[in-house]
């Protein structure tokens, strides 16, 4: 904690350069400041698909890999359910501030059509009779804006790869700029400063994932220094760095699970483990990377493009195990807007990420790390367009994909997804057909190379402005990766290929 003291004593201390008026477009002020405003998110979702968990008591919040620890398989039996999810959004600015300092607020309430009543917990509250005590804490933090370029963040904040200011910045931007939250995508404890000016902007952060025992060495820390720099008009390159100093040997984290290296959380996540035994470590982890962008969402011309490089490298000790750290991954995402609206598209996404053959017998690991190795899910790769084969974000207690995580066990990840949708009516009436393959740059045990390739259909309906009806479909055909014992959750023969079809209704209110 003495760390995320400092940063803040920082952030909120430091000289800052007076704001030239043209830094931000003009802003149109209200006669008299609203205190509280309010977004609210409502999502539904009926799905009939062939896989779920074999567990009878995982009938909550399904997290993790298909065939992974989460018990979730494939089968001739078929799912059906319907799920709702509510998001508020609850900001409060006191008049007598004058937008220096704002309460933000994000709370969560899940469940399935139908699961249970009067008790309490996480994603449970559907069924009849209900009174279920259910909500969830997202965020809860202070946002301090001493001048209009300059937030500060503090409390339980998000802790996104990206460098723009999360309450202001929509989830499209979110999903095609910086690294896409694939590499950290989730909520954290701790403190955010955001700098922005007329063409670059910076943040500095220090988050506190786990504690544990106040009075020991036993914590997991993460800091962050993120920068932006805009080329012209259309073009921007970014640089990032982030250190993580994991003492925690795996203490806390999700449930019995743990978190971190050698954790079971690895199993539900699709991440890589270091499979230390019991043996306690000490791993410093460092993430670098540049990503850049020119009109991802197609808003400045007919071409755009995105993407990301990025290497973390590192070290984790224990008694017998001195493991090197250094693995790779990129991205590269091309859109082309043919028609009348930025609908009207095609596009090419890719992305790499490094594998490991040799587990750490050899003393190194040579794939990627992400926040997955520290939660469920602390990263969330879902703006590719794929459902199966990669995870899809129109979810409520089920997310899961026969890859959750771009490090694919360790085993590394080359693949992507091609696809084009077309408004029928303008901003009304969307079709969309996709398509996605990978390989895995290192086999598992008995299994090849060959991941799965996936296509899927999606059609969209916008009765009013904010609203939307959809109707999802996709089928993966899984390679003889899934031949392996190893990575199909111990059956004998490769499972049965993953179908989903599933219809949405989406709710943004204001």
């Amino acid at each position: 904690m003495k760390y995320l003291k400092f940063l803040f004593f920082f952030v909120l201390t430091i000289p800052v350069t007076a704001q030239t008026p043209d830094n931000f477009p003009e802003e149109k002020i209200a006669e008299e400041r609203k205190e509280f405003n309010f977004i609210g998110y409502y999502f539904m979702r009926s799905e009939q698909n062939n896989y779920a968990p074999t567990n009878e008591f995982l009938k909550g919040q399904v997290v993790g890999r298909l065939f992974g620890g989460n018990t979730t398989r494939t089968s001739d039996n078929r799912s059906s359910f319907s799920e709702m999810r509510f998001i508020p959004i609850i900001a409060y600015s006191p008049r007598l501030f004058d937008g220096w300092a704002t309460m933000r607020m994000n709370f969560e309430f899940d469940w399935t059509l139908g699961d249970a009543n009067y008790g309490a917990g996480g994603n449970f509250g559907g069924a009849f009779g209900a009174d279920f005590v259910n909500m969830q804490t997202q965020n809860l933090f202070i946002e301090f804006r001493p001048q209009k370029n300059l937030f500060v963040n503090a409390g339980l904040t998000r802790l996104f790869d990206n460098v723009s200011v999360p309450a202001y910045t929509f989830t499209s931007t979110l999903l095609n700029t910086g690294y896409r939250l694939a590499i950290w995508g989730s909520d954290a404890s701790g403190v955010a400063y955001h700098h922005l000016q007329k063409n670059m902007r910076w943040k500095l952060g220090a988050y506190q994932l786990y504690e544990n025992n106040v009075e020991q060495d036993d914590d997991v820390a993460l800091f962050e220094a993120l920068y932006e720099y805009d080329l012209d008009i259309i073009n921007s390159i970014g640089f990032s760095a982030w250190y993580l100093k994991d003492r925690a040997n795996g203490e806390g984290g999700v449930s019995i699970l743990g978190q971190g290296l050698n954790s079971g959380l690895s199993n539900y996540n699709g991440v890589f483990n270091f499979n230390f035994g019991n043996e306690k470590y000490k791993a410093d982890i460092l993430w670098l990377g540049s990503h850049f962008h020119g009109n991802p969402l197609l808003n400045q011309g007919r071409f755009g493009y995105n993407g990301f490089v990025l290497t973390n490298i590192g070290k984790a000790k224990s008694a017998s195990h001195d493991v090197d750290i250094l693995g790779y991954a990129a991205n590269l995402r091309l859109a082309y807007k043919y028609g009348r609206t930025a609908n009207d598209q095609i596009v090419f996404d890719g992305i790499f990420t490094s594998g490991d053959k040799e587990n750490i017998n050899d003393g190194k690991y040579t794939g990627i790390l992400t926040g997955n190795n520290w939660t469920a899910p602390g990263a969330v790769f879902i703006g590719h367009g794929l459902y199966l084969l990669l995870p899809h974000g129109n979810v409520v207690n089920r997310f899961n994909a026969a890859v959750i995580d771009i490090q694919n066990l360790g085993y590394g990840f080359a693949g992507g997804s091609f696809y084009g949708s077309y408004d029928i009516i303008p901003n009304k009436f969307k079709v969309k057909l996709g398509l996605g393959s990978a390989v895995s740059p290192v086999s598992p045990a008995n299994g090849g190379n060959m991941i799965g390739t996936e296509v899927n259909f999606n059609i969209l309906y916008r009765p009013k402005v904010f609203m939307d009806l959809e109707l999802h479909a996709a089928y993966l055909a899984l390679g003889d990766f899934f031949d392996s014992q190893t990575v199909n959750g111990g059956q004998t023969s490769k499972p049965d290929n993953p179908w989903t079809v599933f219809a949405t209704l989406k709710w943004i209110m204001f």
